[in-house]
């Protein structure tokens, strides 16, 4: 597979778990130990699975996907092809919000499908992979507060393991892509372009991303600007 290095079949080998803290931590011991390339971490359950900014991610036990994969010599746009392989098998009104949010259209406006989360060594050459899809999550389950914000497959439990399979044929795919290629599939699956967001420094119109999938916003008092995932968190979107 070209674009992320190394050989192995991505989810070989597998280290399954009725429940843990968090996939990522598990699957970070595991490269930290030497474990090859595809090596996955998958679990029914989290008690303390995260997204960016330390937020919690929230599903009852049995109906969500999570999942953490090792990937070494990972491809630089990563967190791109990521997402896109998971609207692959999210269906085609999946869409990305920048930077790591698969959301679905909605009434109330846009609501949370999965979410990513890349964690690794860059001076080792690997990362992992995190992501958390809800296959079959009974949404009436969820806080009050996340219910309108959420989404979901509408699938059975039974079905999580073979959405597994499908997302991992996905990334073996959208991971070999070239950078040119994914690029393009991502902005056709853009949520935020043409929107309103604001930040802690700023507020603008998102113009899509830049080759190196920094979001270009047009910032409200005129001029041009661009934001790197890892420094900005959006207040607000409209």
């Amino acid at each position: 597979m070209s674009g992320a290095g190394g050989a192995g079949i991505l989810g070989q080998p597998r280290l399954h778990l009725r429940q843990t803290d968090s996939t990522n931590d598990r699957a970070r011991e595991l490269a930290g130990a030497g474990a090859p390339h595809g090596t996955l971490v998958t679990a029914a359950e989290q008690t303390a699975g995260r997204g960016r900014h330390g937020r919690r991610w929230l599903a009852p036990a049995g109906s969500a996907l999570l999942m953490s994969l090792l990937l070494r010599s990972p491809p630089p746009l990563l967190p791109l092809a990521a997402a896109v392989a998971v609207c692959d098998v999210a269906g085609s009104e999946a869409q990305i919000k920048w930077p790591n949010d698969i959301v679905v259209p909605t009434p109330p406006g846009l609501a949370k499908l999965a979410g990513i989360l890349i964690e690794g060594r860059p001076q080792e050459d690997w990362a992992v992979l995190g992501i958390g899809l809800n296959v079959a999550v009974d949404l009436a389950q969820l806080p009050r507060e996340l219910r309108t914000r959420s989404a979901t497959l509408g699938l059975r439990p039974t079905q999580i393991e073979s959405t597994l399979q499908r997302l991992l044929a996905a990334l073996e795919r959208r991971l070999a892509d070239t950078a040119q290629a994914t690029l393009a599939a991502w902005r056709a699956r853009d949520a935020l372009r043409g929107r309103t967001i604001a930040w802690a420094s700023g507020q603008g119109r998102a113009q899509g991303i830049d080759g190196a999938g920094r979001l270009i916003v047009a910032l409200s008092g005129g001029g041009q600007s661009t934001l790197q995932a890892g420094e900005v968190h959006l207040l607000e979107v409209s």
